[in-house]
């Protein structure tokens, strides 16, 4: 009974030290960040990093707290965040893949967490901004420069899917002709109207469009951006699937070259394995937001925002990508769970030739199994679910913008105002705020 508590005991630090961040644990901080009480969001974060986040996954960690420091208006310490989620980054892509077996054998959570392209390119246009906000435009085109260089590389190795992320590169292209850096910036411009043209269906974009008067270098442009909405949150989902099924996600040549293991075959071919097995997989439940539109005001002109990105759209995608590499490896963990489980079943009924002691085995591994098979859930929930962005050309002086949030009837649900705004002639303000109700 003794050694049976252990073993519970031992099951149970297993499966917390391979967990995800909880729902309610993002529900609590998406409340905080829907109120608009960003600071305190970005505590949360900080008071649970010992909790919920894992050295594995350092990097969630400073890209959770990193944007809502930026939602905040915060730039200095949202830097910070950004700067040591991106030394993260590096420090994982510099390694292999640390966490492989323990995918193979566990579940997805034993691996580091490692952004997603579309989330790489993001912390360089959250540390541009924030750079941008303490009036460091040099620093700002560094990190632009960053942005682009990456996503060159990005379309080089990947040929089709998400291998270009057109709202950053138009971000990129702004901050170029900021500094005087044309031929970048036309660069940039070309590579945004591509990507929105290729990718526009896929992350629900279309190029944006605005007006730029003839006189624009006598005017002072203002760029709003408006972070509208909270991101899906993902959860586990499970499939019961036949273990011939099984047996071809398992075996599947884009994922492993060695095909099944000696001792899968033979146990399928025993027939020790039933007739189906359960798959669990992360899918992604998504959150309504009651703003759907918004304007930006100055006196009694109104100017519409346009759509720019689509993060929750990006996220989707990127799951789509990658999921015959997760339904492979979690019908291989089912598979080799099973077999385990009757080796430990056999192993013990041999050594002790009790039939009783091979049953309590087979259980033990069973339940551990059960267990420890969980999909990942770990995601950037803090992100906005979209940008919406307005360009507008004003009369050089100090006045007051008005950011105005529609519903879908066109209803004004809520406003917030940049006080004071400096306009000086041919130069460009950048501001942004965030809505999340």
């Amino acid at each position: 009974m003794k050694k049976a508590r252990i073993c519970l005991l031992g099951m149970a630090l297993v499966c917390s030290a391979c967990a995800a961040p909880s729902v309610r644990y993002k529900a609590e901080v998406n409340r905080l960040t829907a109120a608009g009480k960003f600071q305190q969001a970005s505590q949360q974060v900080a008071e649970k990093k010992k909790k919920l986040y894992k050295n594995k996954d350092a990097v969630l960690f400073y890209l959770d707290r990193g944007t809502l420091l930026h939602d905040a208006q915060d730039p200095a310490a949202s830097d910070e965040m950004f700067a040591a989620a991106q030394a993260e980054i590096d420090a994982h892509y510099a390694k292999s893949v640390s966490g492989s077996i323990g995918r193979l054998m566990i579940n997805d959570l034993t691996a580091p967490y490692y952004a997603a392209p579309y989330e790489q390119a993001l912390t360089y246009y959250y540390r541009a901004q924030n750079f941008l906000q303490r009036g460091d435009l040099s620093a700002a085109a560094v990190e632009a420069r960053k942005a682009v260089f990456f996503l060159d590389h990005l379309r080089a190795d990947k040929k089709d899917g998400f291998n270009d992320d057109p709202f950053v590169q138009y971000f990129a292209s702004l901050v170029f002709e900021s500094v005087g850096q044309r031929s970048d910036a036309r660069i940039a411009r070309e590579n945004a109207l591509n990507a929105y043209e290729r990718l526009g269906g896929q992350l629900h974009l279309t190029a944006p469009n605005f007006s730029v008067p003839a006189n624009a270098n006598e005017l002072g442009e203002v760029l709003i951006f408006h972070y509208n909405g909270l991101m899906p949150l993902k959860r586990t989902k499970t499939l019961q699937v036949a273990w011939d099924r099984a047996l071809a996600l398992a075996s599947d040549p884009q994922e492993t070259q060695q095909g099944v293991a000696p001792e899968v075959q033979n146990a399928l071919t025993a027939g020790m394995l039933g007739s189906a097995v359960t798959l669990s997989y992360p899918e992604w439940v998504d959150l309504p937001s009651r703003v759907a539109f918004s304007a930006v005001a100055v006196g009694r002109v109104e100017y519409a925002t346009q759509k720019v990105a689509d993060f929750s759209a990006a996220a989707k995608l990127d799951l789509e990508e990658k999921m015959p590499g997760i339904l492979f490896r979690t019908a291989t963990r089912a598979v080799v769970k099973r077999v385990a489980a009757v080796q430990a079943r056999h192993a013990a009924s041999s050594a002790g030739n009790d039939d009783w002691a091979g049953e309590l085995a087979q259980m033990f591994v069973s339940i551990w199994g059960a267990a420890t098979e969980t999909a990942d859930t770990r995601q950037w929930f803090t992100l906005p679910a979209e940008v919406r962005m307005a360009r507008i050309f004003l009369t050089p002086g100090t006045q007051d913008i008005k950011l105005l949030f529609r519903d879908g009837y066109g209803n004004i649900i809520g406003e917030y105002i940049f006080e004071q705004v400096r306009v000086k002639p041919g130069e460009r303000v950048f501001l942004h705020y965030r809505t999340a109700y």
